[in-house]
């Protein structure tokens, strides 16, 4: 099944959580006057990014890939320049962020802006196993792993992506998926076809170097600090 990305939709959603990210600057309780006057001072939001590994999945293409990097670069590129635009229309609508005369935006962009800074790269551990998908701009550690019940079972959890396509081409199998679980990689499984292999990447499949240049191409297009685990 042919997947695409729904580049309009992508833009809504970061209209609207750039909004509410700013909205959250009034409505949080902060414990100190002093962070109070900082956050209201500069009203940086922190919008990230989760389920990419899941994304390339969809798509057929390898994270550690120049087609990967390439994509991260477009998605984090877009999710950056359309929260800007959404920054910039808040700024009409609720004035600048106080610290913006003599800041970058003033001075170099000349571009009014309601938050100094609006992007960033989160680990989302918590709230990736909540929305079901992959973590932050991280690969996935295991396409399938046993978790361990109540009353001492053990069920074998699946990447739904890696388990749909097995089915698709043929050579789901129990066994092989209960391997999986104990291996966590297809690096060392026999029987799968190599396009599959090259696409299904966990972790510790993908080189050092290919981690690196991932976290370059979303550095390239992000305001704020980058979460990215480089597996050595």
């Amino acid at each position: 099944k042919n997947a695409s990305y729904d580049w309009n939709a992508l833009r809504d959603c970061v209209h609207i959580s750039t909004r509410f990210l700013d909205n959250v600057i009034e409505a949080n309780r902060y414990p100190l006057p002093e962070i109070e006057r900082m956050c209201k001072a500069n009203r940086k939001i922190g919008l990230g990014i989760m389920g990419f590994a899941d994304a390339l999945f969809r798509l057929g293409i390898a994270y550690n890939s120049d087609a990967g990097i390439a994509f991260g670069e477009q998605v984090m590129k877009f999710i950056n320049d359309e929260s800007h635009n959404a920054s910039e229309k808040l700024a009409h609508e609720r004035g600048v962020f106080p610290n913006w005369k003599g800041s970058i935006w003033d001075t170099r962009y000349n571009r009014p802006m309601r938050n100094s800074a609006t992007t960033t790269v989160a680990p989302t551990g918590t709230i990736s196993i909540i929305a079901n998908c992959s973590g932050g701009i991280e690969p996935l550690f295991s396409l399938a792993f046993v978790r361990q019940v109540l009353d001492g079972q053990k069920l074998i959890e699946i990447n739904p992506y890696f388990e749909q396509v097995a089915k698709e081409r043929g050579f789901y199998r129990q066994d092989l998926m209960e391997k999986l679980a104990e291996e966590g990689s297809l690096a060392h499984i026999e029987g799968i076809p190599e396009d599959i292999r090259n696409i299904f990447v966990c972790a510790h499949d993908i080189a050092p170097s290919w981690h690196v240049r991932m976290q370059a191409a979303f550095q390239k297009h992000c305001d704020s600090s980058i979460s990215k685990k480089i597996n050595l």
